[in-house]
C-alpha cells in the first residue's frame, strides 16, 4: 500500500522524525508492526501567523518497497578518446557543464585558475588570520566556484532555465543529502559542499575528462571570428571543438581581455551596497514571533525584503541579497588593496549570527562618470569603492563598519558590535565610502525594511562593507537560443560571469544548456 498525504502541523511534531512517525502511525491506523515507511517529499515553513505552522508532504509505504529519490545515474561513459571541448572555470557552472559534455559523448579539458577544493583552504585562512589576499586562489576563485565556500543555497527561481529537479539530483548523486530533494528552499551548506565538489571532480576524470588547477587562461585562439582554443599562462595552446567561458563574475581580467580583443561584450545591471549582521536571535524573534529563543524544532529564521525609493528623480530598487541565517561574513576579495565582503552558512546554520547583503540597483546614471572604460565602466566604478573600502579601514582585510542605527540618523559609531567576520571590524562613517547614489537609497530602504519588520533596525544590527559582487557588470552577449557569441562562433558565455546566472542552481542549469548547444552545433549528437 502506498498513500500520499498532506499536513499542516506544529513544529513539534514536524520536526521531529519520532513525534513525526507517530502522528503519521495514528493518522492511518497503523501498527508499529506494519513497519511502514513514512518518506517526507515536500517540506515549507509558514511562519505569517504568530502560530507557526509547517507543510508537508509525505508519501507512507506500507507492505512495499518504495522507490529511489534518485532517477538519475551518476555511472558516466569513457570520453577520453572522443573529441575534446574546453571549459573555463571550474565553478557550478563549469563543472555542470562538464558532465553534461561527458553524457552527449564529448570529453571536457577545464582550466582553473584556482586550487582544488582541498588545497584552497589555507589561502582562505591566510586571508582570515593573515590578510594575505591570494589573487588566483580565493573566496571566489578556486575547485567549485564562489559558492563552495560561501554558502551552498540551492534556492532559485529560474524555473524555465532548465531541469531543476535533475541538479539536485547530481547533488545527491555526488554526496549532498537527500533533504535537498525536499525542502523549500534547499541548501548543502559550505562545510558539506566541499565533499560533493570533490566527488564531482572524480566523475569528470574517471570518465576520461581533465581537469587542470592552476592554470589561468590568459588567451583566446580565434581565426576568422571562430574560436579555435585557448592560450594559458604558461604560454601552451589547447585546442577543442569549442571553449564554454564559466569564469564567474570576479573574473575581471577575462573582460579586459575580451575588451583588448575588442570581441564584443556589454555592461549589464547589478546592484551593491553592505552586509548587514544581527543576532540569529532578533531575526527569530521578529521572524517567529517568539519573546525568547526560536525553540529546539525551528532552524534559524531568514528574511526577504524589498522595496523603492527615489533618488534625484530616479527610482531605485533596495533589497535583501543571499540572506544567511546561523551565518558567517566572509572577505571576498580577489585582489590585494580591495576589500569585499559576501556570507555564507554551515549546513547546521548553527552560528549565533544572521547576515544579509542589503543593496541598491546601479542605474546607468551612476556608471556615467566612467564611460570612458565603456564596457568595463560598471567595473571601475566596482574597483573604486572597493579600493576607497580598503583604504578607509586601514588597508588590511578589516572591514569598515557602522551601526544600522547609526547610518541611519547619519552619526558615526564609536564601539561596534562583535562579529562573526574573522579578519576584524573598524568603525568607519559608510557614507564615506559609498557615493551619495547608494548611501542616501540604502538609508530609506533599511528604514523602510524597519518599519516592515519592527525589531529590524536593532541598535545590536551593524552594516559591513562592501557588497559589491552581487552579479557581473559585464554581459558576455550570445544568441538566446545557440548559446553562442553573436560574432566569435564556438564560443558559448555561460553562467553568472557571462550575466546569465545567479547562484548555484542557475550556473549549473546554464552550464548544462551550453553544453547541449556546443554538442548540437558541433558534433552530430
Amino acid at each position: 500500500m502506498q498513500q500520499t498525504l498532506q499536513f499542516v502541523l506544529a513544529p513539534e511534531i514536524a520536526l521531529d522524525e519520532e513525534n513525526f512517525r507517530r502522528f503519521i502511525i495514528k493518522k492511518l491506523n497503523l501498527r508499529e508492526g506494519d513497519n511502514p515507511v513514512i518518506r517526507r517529499t515536500r517540506q515549507s515553513i509558514d511562519a505569517r501567523s504568530k502560530q507557526v505552522k509547517v507543510n508537508i508532504q509525505a508519501e507512507v509505504y506500507v507492505n512495499e518497497t518504495p522507490p529511489s529519490l534518485i532517477s538519475l545515474s551518476t555511472d558516466y561513459p569513457d570520453v577520453s578518446q572522443r573529441p575534446q571541448a574546453i571549459v573555463v572555470g571550474c565553478g557550478p557552472a563549469g563543472m555542470f557543464a562538464a558532465l553534461r559534455l561527458i553524457e552527449l559523448g564529448i570529453k571536457p579539458v577545464l582550466f582553473e585558475r584556482g586550487k582544488d577544493v582541498r588545497t584552497r583552504r589555507r589561502d582562505l585562512a591566510a586571508i582570515n588570520k593573515e590578510h594575505v589576499v591570494n589573487p588566483e586562489s580565493n573566496y571566489c576563485f578556486g575547485e567549485g566556484g564562489a559558492g563552495t565556500y560561501s554558502d551552498g543555497k540551492l534556492y532559485t527561481r529560474s524555473n524555465k532555465r532548465g531541469d531543476i529537479r535533475r541538479v539536485l539530483e547530481i547533488f545527491v548523486g555526488h554526496g549532498a543529502s537527500e533533504q535537498i530533494l525536499i525542502d523549500t528552499h534547499p541548501h548543502i551548506g559550505t562545510n558539506k559542499l566541499p565533499l560533493v565538489v570533490a566527488a564531482m571532480r572524480e566523475s569528470i576524470l574517471k570518465a576520461g575528462g581533465e581537469i587542470h588547477f592552476d592554470t589561468k587562461v590568459t588567451d583566446l585562439i580565434v581565426e576568422q571570428n571562430m574560436l579555435k582554443g585557448v592560450v594559458t599562462d604558461d604560454k601552451t595552446e589547447h585546442i577543442g571543438i569549442g571553449a564554454i567561458l564559466a569564469t564567474g563574475h570576479s573574473a575581471r581580467d577575462i573582460y579586459e581581455l575580451l575588451d583588448k580583443k575588442k570581441i564584443l561584450i556589454e555592461n549589464k545591471s547589478f546592484a551593491m551596497g553592505v552586509r548587514i549582521e544581527h543576532p540569529q536571535r532578533v531575526i527569530d524573534q521578529i521572524q517567529y514571533h517568539c519573546e525568547t529563543d526560536r525553540g529546539s524544532y525551528l532552524p534559524a529564521a531568514s528574511y526577504s525584503l524589498v522595496t523603492q525609493t527615489r533618488f534625484n528623480g530616479v527610482q531605485r530598487g533596495v533589497f535583501s541579497f543571499c540572506m544567511c541565517p546561523g551565518g558567517f561574513i566572509v572577505p571576498a576579495a580577489t585582489a590585494p588593496g580591495e576589500l569585499v565582503v559576501n556570507g555564507m552558512s554551515p549546513s547546521r546554520r548553527d552560528s549565533p549570527y544572521a547576515n544579509s547583503g542589503i543593496v541598491v540597483a546601479v542605474e546607468d546614471v551612476d556608471i556615467e562618470p566612467y564611460k570612458e572604460f565603456g564596457a568595463l565602466a560598471g567595473l571601475e566604478f566596482q574597483k573604486e569603492i572597493e579600493k576607497k573600502a580598503c583604504e578607509l579601514a586601514g588597508a588590511t582585510q578589516t572591514a569598515p563598519a557602522q551601526l544600522v542605527t547609526d547610518f541611519v540618523r547619519m552619526k558615526n559609531s564609536g564601539q561596534l558590535r562583535e562579529t562573526s567576520y574573522q579578519p576584524g571590524l573598524q568603525a568607519v562613517d559608510l557614507y564615506e565610502v559609498l557615493p551619495d547614489n547608494i548611501a542616501l537609497p540604502l538609508r530609506s530602504g533599511l528604514s523602510d525594511f524597519g518599519r516592515k519588520m519592527k525589531g529590524y533596525l536593532s541598535e545590536e544590527a551593524q552594516l559591513i562593507g562592501v557588497e559589491s559582487r552581487t552579479s557581473s557588470p559585464v554581459r558576455i552577449p550570445r544568441d538566446r537560443e545557440s548559446c553562442e557569441h553573436p560574432v566569435i562562433k564556438g564560443l558559448f558565455p555561460c553562467g553568472e560571469g557571462a550575466g546569465y546566472a545567479g547562484g548555484i542552481m542557475s550556473a549549473a542549469m546554464d552550464g548544462e544548456r551550453c553544453a547541449e548547444q556546443l554538442a548540437k552545433l558541433y558534433t552530430k549528437v
